[in-house]
């Protein structure tokens, strides 16, 4: 009899829940980084099945991709994003500076509101023709170099970083070491791609450059559409570990009533099958049981953050990609 009426008094909550949500709208809008798509294609129906569970209702989830600071700008003009799912801090600041985000984002979720992570690496030609090793040999003289543009996306941004970071912490590294430096590595770029996918569709199918610096995720999703034997994945000495932040979009889920929608969405990222997912993505995730469970295919790497060299995003932005930054300073002088 107890039994009986607490299944009851449970199936009306779960009743009363699905209604809430059908009430609030049932359908989503993640506005994402380009390199992100393959992740969130898989993510979204292992979410929708858990939301048919808790709730018993179907929702639809819908994704837009392009290189991060582009689609931040589309946020910010009007693109109704429910929730942004970035690759650096500087975007999802920026909408929070124009009151679409809230501004203590970071804290709304764990782990700085980063539910997995990543870094920069080398994918080079098979059998690595050019003999690649770290970040000293992408300055060398013939040594052609394929990245996204440094000012405009997170995956540039992040490259440009590492090699500052890396030459800083050379012998006698300071800023005007790491900035020659990195012009030297800029000089090596015959061009800038669009976006992440960019870059590798003109390294892997346009067949240019020697080598493309992107997040290690990026080699698997490679590995799936060209094969494994195309290329090699070179883990440097040092690299930058890549924070992914997520955010709702405040202003948009209280006009569309889709905020409970938004916050169980965000929320999952960080359940064991999130975190599951992300890891067979090949991105690296929080939790520390499904990163052991896949130690063999995170190499160990020694990795710094932006907040460690840089001061955080909120100094590194203005510094070096704002007008005027070091980038424009390096980028007048190619």
């Amino acid at each position: 009899m107890f039994r009986a009426t607490r299944q009851f008094f449970t199936s009306v909550a779960l009743s009363l829940f699905a209604l809430s949500v059908l009430a609030e709208g049932n359908s989503l809008l993640n506005v994402s980084y380009d390199v992100s798509r393959d992740f969130y294609k898989d993510y979204n129906p292992v979410f929708q099945r858990h939301w048919k569970t808790v709730s018993g209702g179907s929702i639809e989830l819908k994704q837009s991709h392009a290189g991060s600071s582009k689609q931040v700008r589309a946020v910010a003009d009007g693109l109704e994003a429910d929730v942004v799912t970035m690759n650096q801090a500087s975007d999802v600041d920026f909408l929070a500076e124009k009151g679409l985000v809230a501004r203590d984002y970071a804290r709304k979720f764990p782990n700085n509101a980063s539910p997995y992570t990543s870094t920069m690496v080398f994918i080079v030609r098979k059998g690595n023709p050019k003999a690649l090793k770290d970040w000293g040999d992408l300055v060398r003289p013939g040594v052609q170099i394929i990245l996204p543009h440094p000012k405009n996306t997170g995956n540039g941004r992040y490259t440009y970083l590492a090699a500052w970071g890396y030459a800083l912490n050379q012998p006698g590294g300071n800023e005007r070491a790491a900035q020659d430096f990195v012009g030297r590595l800029l000089k090596n770029a015959p061009l800038f791609a669009a976006g992440g996918r960019d870059a590798t569709t003109t390294f892997m199918q346009r067949k240019m450059g020697d080598v493309l610096v992107s997040f290690e995720s990026e080699a698997e999703l490679i590995a799936r559409e060209f094969g494994k034997g195309e290329f090699e994945v070179v883990y440097p000495s040092v690299s930058i570990l890549s924070e992914f932040p997520v955010a709702i979009v405040d202003k948009v889920v209280d006009r569309k009533g889709t905020r409970k929608l938004a916050q169980a969405y965000l929320d999952y990222l960080w359940s064991p099958p999130g975190q599951e997912t992300a890891a067979q993505n090949y991105l690296r995730p929080r939790n520390p049981e499904t990163l052991k469970k896949y130690a063999t295919q995170f190499p160990a790497i020694r990795t710094f953050t932006v907040d460690e060299v840089f001061g955080g995003w909120a100094k590194a932005f203005p510094a070096h990609f704002k007008d005027g930054g070091s980038f424009d300073q390096i980028y007048q002088q190619k």
